[in-house]
């Protein structure tokens, strides 16, 4: 019986403005840093016999999935469902922009992360359905090896039900830009064996 090793990637660096700015679904595309950061990432797995490569359609995962493949010599898969959560009227907003226009909102999410939505946009809950709906079709294609480039909030949310955690955990762990999540099947079921590489030393 093939066992199936997939390494779980964050995109590189994206651009972020001081002060911060939520992001969500807007189409950032990588730093000069997050391009080298990846390049990286792709020199760390040449050697490990990717198969396939999966990513989100948000240019900075395509891009970040692009470099991995000349690596790789693999081209990247597109899966509409990767892509990163929706954030709504929040994305491009400072926090204080976004208290200011939607009073008491930020406090409701932070009392119920699961299940809130932002105007327009979606819940962790939200995500994690298509998310994981995307990682068992993906799993459906028993390649022994693959490599996913998504978001922090994707990722997360795949990590926490691999692991039996509620959804409101999902801040509890790292996740850098570019790191390296490895997760080896097990008994039928998917382990976490390394989280949170960073292959890059800059």
């Amino acid at each position: 019986m093939t066992m199936t090793t997939i390494y779980l990637l964050r995109h590189g660096e994206i651009t972020q403005n001081t002060p911060r700015r939520f992001i969500g679904q807007q189409d950032l595309p990588l730093t000069a840093r997050g391009q080298e950061q990846i390049l990286h990432a792709a020199r760390y797995l040449a050697d490990k016999n990717i198969q396939k490569l999966w990513c989100s359609p948000l240019s900075r995962c395509v891009l970040s999935a692009k470099i991995m493949g000349q690596v790789l010599d693999l081209e990247a898969h597109l899966v509409p469902d990767l892509r990163e959560i929706s954030l709504g009227a929040w994305e491009g907003l400072t926090q204080e922009e976004g208290k200011e226009r939607f009073p008491g909102q930020f406090e409701a999410r932070g009392q119920a992360l699961t299940h809130f939505r932002p105007q327009s946009g979606e819940s962790f809950a939200d995500v994690h359905k298509r998310a994981w709906q995307a990682w068992t079709e993906i799993n459906q294609d028993k390649s022994s090896t693959m490599a996913i480039v998504a978001h922090s909030g994707v990722n997360r949310v795949i990590l926490c039900q691999i692991l039996g955690l509620p959804l409101e955990n999902l801040f509890r762990f790292d996740l850098d830009y570019a790191s390296i999540t490895t997760l080896g099947e097990k008994e039928g079921n998917f382990v976490v064996q390394n989280l949170n590489y960073l292959p890059y030393k800059f």
